[in-house]
């Protein structure tokens, strides 16, 4: 099976570091015709192909709109949309506030959506088929207390993802998505051992104590997004994939 992205105009988010900035250069050394990477934060991503970057906070409602305008007018069409963004802020029942609520929504959720709309509307004008790719979250069958706001966030991205990929099935537009448990990032290693305080050696020690002896990677997460993305996965959509070592309804061991 060969999974590669010849000829496919990409737009990944998040892409500045951690799975974004990963899956970014694998879609590149995956033949990925040219790439449009955008986060908020400066995006220092070499990749052996065209590549044109846009800064864009997406809790601005404006940016979803101009980040697929950004790529069609550097490279006329959207191929393929990689929803990797997001922000994991810790909110609940006794804590949650009204605008970290709408923030949390605005970013996960509403950003998504709108550039699944925009892309979708690139394709269709076109009659053309693509593949568009949504990172959300093991949390979204639930999820701890602290999470609560995070958790109802990539549940919806869960719901939108089936709807999106029923609403333009025959218009061979795919609609995937990835629930993410536990995964060393960069993000995660800053926040448990820098934010929390929990020490340099406490994530390490955490993942050692997984199953497979380690946490999921950005990289094995990259390998799941570029398949999702290239034909190799078709006709799949529809599909939310766990990618994570916990069976959901398998008693605790």
């Amino acid at each position: 099976m060969q999974v590669e992205l010849s000829g496919k105009v990409i737009v990944i988010t998040g892409a500045a570091r951690g799975i974004g900035a990963t899956a970014a250069i694998l879609a590149a050394e995956s033949g990925a015709e040219a790439l449009v990477l955008t986060d908020r934060d400066p995006i220092g991503t070499e990749c052996p192909c065209p590549v044109e970057t846009v800064a864009a906070d997406l809790s601005d409602p404006a940016a979803a709109g101009a980040i697929i305008d950004a790529a069609t007018a550097r490279f006329g069409r959207v191929d393929g949309l990689l929803n990797a963004a997001g922000v994991t802020t810790r909110a609940g029942f006794d804590d949650a506030t009204p605008d970290g609520f709408d923030r949390i929504m605005a970013i996960n959720t509403r950003a998504p959506f709108f550039l699944m709309a925009r892309a979708i509307a690139d394709m269709t004008g076109r009659g053309a088929p693509g593949s568009i790719v949504n990172i959300q979250s093991m949390n979204a069958h639930c999820g701890p207390p602290n999470l609560a706001v995070y958790s109802a966030s990539k549940a919806a991205v869960a719901t939108l993802t089936k709807a999106a990929a029923n609403a333009h099935m025959a218009d061979r537009i795919r609609v995937n998505g990835i629930n993410l448990g536990w995964v060393d990032t960069e993000t995660e290693r800053h926040l448990h051992d820098v934010q929390m305080e929990k020490g340099a050696g406490w994530l390490a020690a955490q993942g050692a104590m997984q199953p497979i002896g380690r946490f999921v990677s950005q990289e094995d997460t990259a390998r799941h997004c570029v398949w999702l993305l290239s034909d190799a996965s078709a006709p799949m959509s529809g599909v939310s994939v766990d990618l994570e070592q916990w069976v959901v309804g398998a008693p605790p061991r």
